[in-house]
């Protein structure tokens, strides 16, 4: 079994394939006149979203997914993501899984048959309404493009603010960096009732931020289960209160990583300010080698690891089992706010004014430096820096006191 192509990989693969790819349709569908829309405003019957990576975005799409369900009906809503990242929406049950279409990431001969299955399939479905809610991805406007959907609502570069990907789309839209990400998506779902020739011009204030998302409810085996995989990994046959950490011991997001070593001195400290508390260490199974040797330099026998020992399933009924996540922006903090935990979130390279989990019991973290944030969607994700002062200013004091207060608040609460 492969591994998923790397998203670097992707990165230089959607520059140099996807430019000239989104040009030649571009000038096929300017000769065809596929490339605007009739005048006036047309309501679609069957909307497709195209997300294909970045599991965290999709759960900031669920308001602009519900948008779409009031427009034509939970049977009409599709989805097309790469089947590595279908996980979270089975989760949000939004869409029905039928209609979620996978391509497989394994190597790039499988993903190009994949995408030519997609795209006979969609075909057959007479798709009419397809919103890209990558930013500005090449692969995703091409695939949106040939989906043969008649108004499609994505990004475009107006007078080059933006990476080029061609003129595909009939509702031509401004990626506004002021607005937060959620209601950035459910604005490109509305532009789909409008007439394309008023675009991007859009004379109505942004939708709310809503903060109601999708809420995981597991089964009571499942969660059964879990607790049995918690008592043993903690050595106890006892249910137990808990903190989670997330140290991100991989090299996969390292501009977003907190040290590891304030993460082994802020559980020592949680161990030492509360007596019924225990640590569980997160990490996905490529850590969990690593995130058993960090759980073990916090010396305590009331700290352990749960990295590869739970499917992503599992992880967020373990979430739920829990008081309090600590983790870096990644996609943790948004799957855990599907579910009751209090979340501390740690930006850096990005800023939660555009990317926090629209919940009250998200609380962000983030000193807001000069250079930061350095990531964008502007930059397709990437940044020349090489030294993380953002995350390093991050203070384990500043943390601390951040998840006393949330634990703090969840056990007055409780009494």
């Amino acid at each position: 079994m492969g591994l998923p192509v790397a998203t670097s990989t992707l990165q230089i693969v959607d520059r140099w394939i996807g430019i000239p790819v989104c040009c030649i349709l571009t000038g096929l569908a300017k000769l065809l006149g596929l490339n605007t829309a009739a005048p006036g405003a047309h309501k679609p019957k069957k909307i497709l979203f195209v997300k294909f990576a970045e599991q965290g975005s999709t759960v900031l799409a669920s308001p602009a997914i519900r948008r779409a369900i009031e427009m034509v009906g939970r049977e009409n809503i599709y989805f097309i993501v790469f089947k590595e990242n279908r996980f979270i929406l089975d989760v949000m049950g939004l869409v029905p899984e039928e209609n979620v279409i996978t391509i497989a990431q394994k190597n790039f001969i499988e993903m190009a048959f994949g995408a030519l299955a997609a795209l006979g399939r969609l075909r057959k479905l007479g798709i009419d309404g397809a919103v890209d809610l990558e930013f500005f991805s090449r692969s995703s406007a091409a695939l949106t493009f040939l989906s043969g959907a008649r108004s499609r609502a994505g990004f475009h570069t107006f007078f080059g603010e933006g990476p080029y990907r061609g003129d595909l789309m009939t509702h031509r839209l401004l990626y506004n960096p002021y607005l937060h990400t959620s209601q950035i998506f459910e604005q490109m779902v509305e532009s789909l009732e409008r007439d394309p020739a008023e675009l991007p011009t859009f004379g109505v204030r942004p939708p709310q931020l809503n903060e109601k998302l999708p809420r995981f409810t597991p089964g009571t085996a499942e969660v059964e289960e879990v607790k049995a995989v918690i008592q043993k990994a903690a050595g106890t046959t006892s249910e137990v209160r808990l903190i989670l950490l997330n140290p991100n011991a991989s090299d996969l997001i390292p501009l977003r990583r907190w040290a590891t070593e304030r993460y082994i001195e802020l559980a020592r400290r949680l161990l030492a300010a509360y007596p019924d508390v225990w640590i569980a260490m997160t990490g996905a199974p490529d850590e969990a080698k690593r995130i058993a040797e960090i759980a073990g330099s916090v010396g305590s026998p009331r700290c352990f690891s749960t990295a590869g020992k739970t499917t992503l399933r599992q992880l967020l009924i373990l979430y739920g089992l829990s008081e309090v996540l600590v983790t870096n922006d990644s996609g943790p903090a948004h799957f855990a706010a599907l579910t009751p935990i209090s979340v501390v979130t740690l930006f850096g390279p990005e800023t939660p004014s555009l990317f926090a989990a629209s919940t009250p019991l998200n609380t962000p973290v983030w000193k807001g430096i000069a250079c930061s944030p350095c990531v964008n969607a502007y930059n397709n994700r990437q940044s020349p820096c090489r030294n993380n002062l953002c995350m390093q200013q991050i203070t384990i004091d500043e943390v601390f006191e951040t998840v006393c207060k949330a634990y703090e608040a969840r056990r007055n609460c409780a009494v």
